[in-house]
């Protein structure tokens, strides 16, 4: 009997790390997004700009973190998720991909080529995160992404209504299959460690990229 409730809080762990995670050290939490620069500065859509253009550089590619991961997973829960992700993801590419159209050039800002080469870098960064052979570790970058992707799907939103575009429903995973998934993983402990260091690598880019750009804003306000 006991065996068959250990799993519980397990599951329960693994998705309240991923959850406090995101939430502390994710995209909603970066100095640059709570600061309003990217929703309330005069600013603010310059920025978005900023913002969706390196997003473009990130994320915008196929195969993304979401479409390797999604080929490493062999058993049909991860198979089902994944599944399901990559397909919302690629209308994600695709949402941001007509924001960048819309929303005009990149602004104009100090050191155009050096940024992208940085972006370039954390764009192979994930590559190999999401090819890792290391049990757990895809899964919880792609994890990672899908819940800091709702906060920076906000940002977007703005973006698209700004520029009058219709804003299409996000599709990813709900919160109750993504924790579902975490939990049926995490089959011990090296496979909890290694879906952590996933996750933590893909925030820990995610909050690379805020850095970057609230560089990026600060240098355009004060040539």
């Amino acid at each position: 009997m006991s065996q068959s409730t250990q799993p519980q809080p397990q599951s329960r762990g693994v998705a309240e790390l991923l959850d406090t995670l995101v939430a502390s050290e994710g995209t909603g939490a970066h100095p640059h997004v709570k600061s309003g620069a990217l929703s309330s500065d005069p600013q603010a859509m310059r920025n978005l700009a900023d913002a969706v253009h390196f997003l473009g550089l990130l994320h915008g590619r196929y195969p993304g973190v979401i479409d390797s991961a999604a080929r490493k997973a062999v058993d049909p829960v991860s198979r089902r998720w994944m599944d399901e992700a990559a397909q919302a993801f690629a209308q994600e590419r695709a949402f941001l991909t007509k924001i960048a159209s819309a929303v005009g050039p990149v602004p104009s800002t100090q050191g155009q080529a050096q940024c992208e080469a940085a972006v370039a870098a954390q764009r192979k960064a994930l590559d190999m995160l999401a090819e890792s052979d290391r049990h757990g570790c895809a899964v919880g970058a792609a994890i990672a992404l899908t819940l800091d992707w709702r906060t920076i799907r906000v940002l977007l939103d703005i973006s698209a209504q700004r520029l009058d575009m219709n804003v299409p429903r996000c599709t990813l995973p709900d919160l109750r299959d993504t924790a579902r998934l975490a939990g049926e993983v995490a089959d011990g402990p090296a496979t909890e460690r290694a879906i952590a260091f996933g996750a933590q690598q893909l925030v820990a880019q995610h909050s690379g990229l805020w850095d970057l750009l609230a560089a990026r804003a600060a240098s355009r306000a004060h040539p």
